[in-house]
């Protein structure tokens, strides 16, 4: 491990490496490159603390150029023990960024690091799954009424938030970035679809042709899972408690049926909730001889690997990303410790992807500063034109021009009187 005053990475001399991946990451991330040339001449965040908890990415490292660009100081760390990229985060080191991170972190460095973004007593937060922002709500409420807003990544701490909100708990503005139109869609449908497939193929080598796939939950993410995990010739399955998902998911051509009777078929099963305990000990017991399971939530506990440790009478890794449990005489395969497997085992999200949900991350930064002292403590939406400006941008990086509504258009939209 290589530490100075203001990082904590694996090893230095991969820095150059993480140069590379993030300038490959800014070819495809044509909007958020928009977004850091206007940053560059206008400072909008000028003398801006903000601290990150994020996956550290190449494209998160892109994000961070952004915002320095923009004016900001910065301070990151990871949001998943599994998700760090050890070059990104030795490049970023080099670059002087003030960054606590790599890939394997054990709990105890996990909220360290955490402690060492909230040390930097930031104006902002950004966060993917809420744990910056809950740790300083607990163990750091001196530090609130100097932080302007935060800003979160995933569903996982959208949950999180609004139960603080419901309890009172809350106690500065948040901006649901990951409720943004753009992200939804691209991010949470095509995004996580493609990385899930992708880092079960990585951990696995499967081939999904002729396999039943059980993808547990049908919000956009578990749309794209379903979709991709069918593009490679899988036959789907589709858990849910939600009675309009799955009714979509029934209309989309997928069998939905209730995990007592998926779990008799299901050869790999992946959890896609946000919830805990999805897949329990006594459904384990049930899953056929040589069943896989994997999560792309954003915490471990949609699989309940407490109880199956405790329950199975042997264990081993038989691939970097892929342990093999011996439960009942038969055998099971978790991959990627029950962690994001997009992340644990691939490289997480396509650099494309990204881009939009960075352009949200940066422009609600922007947003906040801009609005200091008028946001209400609860979580809020982005505003849509931003939204709006967002996916604008994105078609111009992709070169693609769309049409502009005639006056008369525009007066017929805004009248009543014109009928039959």
């Amino acid at each position: 491990m290589d530490k100075g005053k203001t990082y904590e990475v694996k090893n230095l001399s991969f820095a150059s490496q993480g140069k590379n991946n993030m300038e490959l990451a800014e070819l495809n991330m044509g909007a958020l490159m928009e977004v850091k040339k206007r940053f560059e001449q206008e400072k909008p965040l000028k003398d801006i603390r903000v601290g990150l908890a994020l996956h550290v990415t190449k494209e998160t490292g892109v994000l961070v150029r952004t915002l320095i660009a923009g004016g900001a100081q910065v301070a990151i760390t990871g949001c998943n023990p599994l998700s760090t990229q050890d070059d990104v985060a030795a490049a970023l080191a080099e670059e002087g960024v003030k960054i606590w991170a790599y890939k394997g972190e054990t709990t105890e460095d996990y909220y360290r690091y955490i402690t060492n973004v909230i040390e930097f007593k930031p104006h902002i937060t950004i966060d993917d799954g809420c744990d910056l922002v809950s740790e300083i709500h607990k163990n750091h409420t001196h530090l609130i009424s100097d932080i302007i807003c935060g800003c979160e990544e995933t569903t996982t701490g959208i949950i999180r938030l609004k139960a603080m909100e419901a309890d009172n708990a809350l106690k500065y503005p948040m901006i649901a970035v990951n409720d943004n139109k753009t992200k939804h869609l691209v991010d949470n449908y095509y995004g996580t679809g493609q990385s899930t497939v992708d880092g079960i193929l990585r951990a696995t080598n499967l081939l999904y042709a002729g396999k039943t796939f059980v993808v547990c939950g049908y919000g956009s993410c578990g749309k794209g899972v379903a979709q991709r995990a069918k593009g490679l010739g899988a036959n789907v399955v589709v858990t849910e408690i939600d009675s309009f998902r799955a009714l979509q998911a029934a209309y989309d051509g997928f069998r939905v049926m209730k995990m007592a009777d998926a779990v008799k078929i299901g050869d790999v099963f992946c959890t896609v909730t946000g919830n805990k305990h999805i897949i329990g000990l006594d459904t384990m017991k049930q899953m056929k001889h040589g069943a896989i399971l994997a999560n792309s939530g954003h915490f471990d506990i949609e699989l309940d690997l407490k109880s199956l440790n405790e329950a199975a009478s042997a264990h081993k890794q038989v691939r970097p990303f892929m342990a093999e449990y011996t439960l009942g005489g038969k055998k099971l395969f978790v991959l990627g410790e029950g962690r994001l497997i997009n992340l644990a085992a691939g490289e997480g999200h396509p650099s494309e992807v990204m881009s939009t949900s960075f352009c949200g991350q940066a422009l609600s930064v922007e947003y906040a500063v801009k609005n200091q002292g008028k946001l209400p403590v609860k979580v809020l939406q982005l505003p849509e034109e931003i939204d709006d400006e967002i996916a604008a941008l994105q078609l111009t990086a992709m070169d693609i021009e769309i049409d502009q509504m005639t006056p008369e258009q525009v007066e017929y939209l805004n009248s009543w009187q014109e009928g039959t």
